[in-house]
């Protein structure tokens, strides 16, 4: 592995593995307590718009966190702590406004976000939605404080930061349990907007922790500079069209969760699927393209496309080997991990199987979805914005179209159009793929911007790992049909162990034997 991933996955996988742990936790203490039902239905809508603006704006990875690193990394700290500053200044305003309008408009966001909910849904997803108002502004600087964090090479506690979130609903829920256990606590969890407070309780944590060591590493200084005005201007140049494009991907979550409001529970079952998938990915996210970003940036303002084109290359490469294993694994063992996160309390046999069918879907576009993000992170860090967005506008198209497709292609007083309706699945699918096109888009114009990948030695190296991922799995599943009678969570817990273990195994000899994994091991760091 190249010297510069070396020294920074651990750290960065080391935090964000903390930082999914505690939310895996928080996702078992949410099911034993909501189950797959309205409550955390209307929460999921709830939280649409300020988890859009968290992910966009305070998201590791971020157009906001990008830039940022693009534009501090070669500047002094005293210099960095200035620009910080200005550009927070400017930020904060721009978001407490829009937080504002949000809060007085947050029924007829709902309404147009979730137009076939049933009433008492739209009632606790509007009451919470203001609750969660306050999340917008604080989004603003959480994201600039990643982007400066990282720009001194600051990585773990970005990496472990949104672990304060998960850990707070915990406590939350935990809180609420002791103080009704002689009453019925299904009424606090609809009405009082625990998940609601919790969120915001915990982006305010989040936020006091960042900046405390942003002045720790001396880079909140209260100060301006007009000399500085081009590096702020600079980082907005990339923020806007950059924001717009991820935006624009992010819509398509808006248009999944419209469609979906047609299906009863369909908000949460796509939520618990989409956890389990962005558990493991996150980690990769990560640890794969985190490290990358910085290095970009150099090769970029010196010129070196040989040596950006040779490291995105050998990043697309690991992309893909991980990526192909996980989902092999989700679908070999996907009864095992639902029934052993989830399946307790309020999450009965049949939330179970639903998730266990999201859980399948999602797996499929993985590779794709983990491809695009480390394509278009490429694309900001060149300071190429326009084609990402323009392919994130097309895919919003594309997805809105294989939506309805894929759900029957209903239409008022007519009926379905078309004889495939996949339900809540045919969404996911619908994204996978969108996610595989935009790929091949991104792909092929690399080329525009001096960057050559050897797409035909990449595909074949991606049907190898294919093709190892497939023989894996399918072992592996016939091992599990002569284990049916463990019907205990221990007997399954045990099973998931060592089928993974298993799993690995096979996998990486493999691809090892077909000559598609450079992954190399070393008894001394063993």
């Amino acid at each position: 592995m190249h010297s510069f991933l070396k020294n920074n996955v651990f750290s960065i996988s080391f935090g964000t593995s903390l930082s999914k742990l505690a939310g895996c936790v928080r996702q078992i203490f949410i099911a034993a307590a909501f189950g797959v039902g309205v409550t955390y239905d209307a929460f999921n809508y709830a939280y649409i718009i300020p988890g859009f603006l968290l992910i966009i704006i305070g998201g590791i990875n971020g157009p906001l966190h990008n830039a940022v690193v693009a534009v501090l990394t070669p500047l002094n700290k005293k210099n960095g702590g200035i620009v910080l500053t200005q550009v927070s200044i400017k930020l904060s305003i721009l978001l407490i406004s829009l937080a504002i309008l949000i809060y007085f408009n947050s029924s007829l966001l709902i309404e147009l976000l979730a137009p076939n909910l049933s009433y008492e849904a739209k009632s606790i997803a509007t009451y919470q939605l203001k609750i969660l108002t306050p999340c917008i502004p604080l989004s603003g600087f959480i994201g600039l404080s990643f982007g400066a964090l990282n720009s001194q090479r600051k990585f773990f506690l970005s990496s472990i930061s949104p672990a304060i979130t998960s850990l707070t609903t915990i406590f939350f829920i935990l809180l609420s349990w002791i103080f009704n256990q002689k009453n019925d606590y299904s009424h606090f969890f609809t009405y009082t907007g625990l998940l609601a407070f919790a969120t915001l309780t915990g982006t305010l944590i989040q936020f006091v922790v960042q900046i405390s060591e942003i002045n720790k590493i001396g880079l909140l200084r209260l100060k301006s500079n007009f000399q500085l005005f081009n590096e702020e201007r600079r980082i907005f140049k990339l923020i806007i069209p950059a924001s717009i494009s991820s935006g624009l991907s992010q819509i398509n979550v808006f248009i999944d969760m419209f469609f979906a409001s047609s299906f009863q529970g369909a908000a949460s079952g796509l939520a618990y699927g989409n956890f389990l998938i962005q558990a493991p990915l996150g980690v990769l996210s990560n640890s794969l393209i985190l490290p990358l970003l910085p290095k970009f940036s150099k090769f970029r303002s010196d010129k070196d496309f040989i040596g950006l084109q040779k490291i995105l290359i050998s990043g697309i490469e690991y992309c893909f080997l991980t990526t192909i294993f996980l989902t092999a694994f989700f679908i070999t063992f996907n009864n095992q991990i639902v029934q052993l996160v989830f399946q307790r309390g309020s999450f009965d046999y049949s939330a179970a199987l639903k998730v266990k069918n999201i859980l399948i879907a999602y797996a499929v576009g993985i590779p794709f979805y983990l491809y695009r993000d480390l394509l278009v992170r490429t694309y900001y860090s060149i300071e190429k914005t326009n084609f990402p967005f323009k392919s994130s506008f097309a895919g919003i198209i594309l997805n809105i179209f294989f939506d309805w497709f894929l759900i029957g292609a209903p239409i008022n007083n007519i009926g379905n159009l078309s004889p495939y309706n996949f339900g809540v699945v045919g969404i996911i699918l619908s994204s996978v793929i969108v996610n595989f096109i935009v790929c091949v888009l991104l792909s092929f114009n690399l080329r525009n911007e001096n960057i050559h990948l050897p797409n035909l030695d990449l595909l074949r190296k991606i049907i190898l790992m294919s093709l190892a991922a497939f023989i894996d799995s399918t072992l592996c599943i016939t091992i599990l049909k002569t284990t049916k009678n463990l019907n205990s969570n221990l007997g399954e817990f045990l099973l998931l162990i060592f089928g993974s273990l298993t799993f690995f195994v096979i996998y990486f000899f493999l691809t090892k034997c077909l000559k598609v994994n450079r992954f190399k091991v070393y008894k001394k760091k063993i």
